[in-house]
């Protein structure tokens, strides 16, 4: 299975915070947070930028 980061658009608030954490994964298109399409995510890095978001709406989605 692979993990992939998720954020939840519906109620993100916008503040910024996993694009300066972690820019190489997260960053800000047409005012919606993109994530990068990678091969593997550093899940560390993840996890932090999971912990720092204000209103937990960054979450891991295990993939087949």
């Amino acid at each position: 299975t692979m993990r992939k980061p998720v954020v939840d658009m519906a109620d993100c608030t916008h503040c910024d915070g996993c694009v300066e954490m972690c820019p190489e994964i997260f960053s800000k298109q047409f005012g919606q947070i993109e994530v990068a399409d990678l091969e593997t995510y550093p899940e560390d890095e993840v996890n932090e930028a999971i912990m720092y978001c204000p209103e937990n709406y960054i979450f891991w989605d295990e993939q087949p």
